[in-house]
């Protein structure tokens, strides 16, 4: 059994996606990061970093002294899924060193300028012209590095649908909802509708569904969620620490 600590969000649902298409039995614990359940103990005990997704892996007793595997960072899960299941990552070295290579640029390149996209687009539309444009140009730059990797292939790595697919997809699904056309990347748009016609796919983005924002965010979530320092953090797990006393 694993627990999954998770949000409706292109993280979270790279997680849910592997999740289902393993058929692993798993338990969704919602973390609700407008609220600040993030920066509770028992999460911050899990992922330090005060992000989901994160997961506890019950099965792995015997090799872990006698105690749950937790793991945080998205790529890092996805990694570890692959390896439990012995699934969706290729077993020759060069198979493997490419599902790495195109999961390492998707957390390093495409996840951190589509999220910040995503920010300047949907929360702080017109605050800043510099900011807005840089970040939906990496995004762009970014959707076209896919082109080309896709150009006479299927998948992002090896000759089969990957975490390396599975890693990236979500971002791009979101593409036109941030003003994105995906008009001048055929082969991305080819890939997208692939992936997204998959049975666990779809149960992967409608975990949660009911859990998705409809409302812009208050004042008061938004300095919760866009306005984090080292100092607001510390402060934030300590009184959501002192909450459950």
């Amino acid at each position: 059994m694993i627990d999954f600590y998770y949000w409706p969000t292109p993280n979270g649902w790279k997680v849910s996606i592997m999740l289902e298409e393993c058929g692993i039995e798993y338990r969704m614990i919602p973390v609700n990061i407008s609220k600040g359940e993030q920066f509770t103990p028992n999460f911050l005990e899990i992922s330090p970093n005060n992000r989901m997704p994160a997961i506890v892996d019950h099965d792995q007793l015997a090799e872990c002294g006698g105690n749950p595997l937790s793991i945080f960072e998205s790529g890092a899960i996805l990694m570890h899924l692959a390896q439990k299941t012995g699934r969706f990552m290729a077993t020759d070295p060069a198979g493997q060193k490419e599902t790495l290579e195109w999961l390492f640029w998707q957390v390093g390149n495409l996840g951190p300028m589509a999220g910040q996209h995503s920010h300047f687009w949907n929360y702080a539309n017109g605050e800043n012209d510099y900011a807005s444009i840089r970040y939906a140009n990496e995004y762009n730059r970014c959707i076209g590095v896919l082109e080309r990797r896709l150009d006479g292939r299927d998948w992002l790595a090896g000759d089969n649908y990957s975490i390396a697919d599975m890693a990236s997809w979500p971002w791009i699904l979101i593409a036109k909802a941030m003003g994105q056309s995906l008009g001048e990347f055929p082969n991305v748009s080819r890939w997208r509708n692939a992936i997204k016609e998959r049975p666990a796919v779809q149960r992967g983005v409608d975990l949660g569904k009911g859990l998705r924002r409809t409302v812009p965010p208050s004042d008061e979530e938004r300095e919760l969620l866009y306005h984090q320092t080292a100092q607001s953090t510390a402060a934030l797990a300590e009184k959501a620490s002192q909450s459950d006393k």
